[in-house]
């Protein structure tokens, strides 16, 4: 399993840390909006309504 790490802001660093994707115990997988940092554990949140949108399909439009 590979540990996907991004650059997010960390409130209690006060500043943009590495963050990780700790393992997932909802079943989210690879998809799960949880971050760490990596420096003082600190549990982030990435946008969840945009990131429930990724790779989403647009919903189809029905004619009037």
């Amino acid at each position: 399993m590979t540990t996907e790490l991004s650059l997010l802001y960390c409130p209690a660093c006060e500043r943009d840390c590495l963050a990780e994707a700790p393992p997932c115990p909802d079943g989210h997988g690879d998809r799960c909006p949880d971050r760490a940092c990596v420096e003082c554990g600190t549990a982030l949140l990435l946008d969840a309504p945009l990131f429930a949108e990724i790779g989403r399909p647009a919903p189809a439009r029905r004619a009037a």
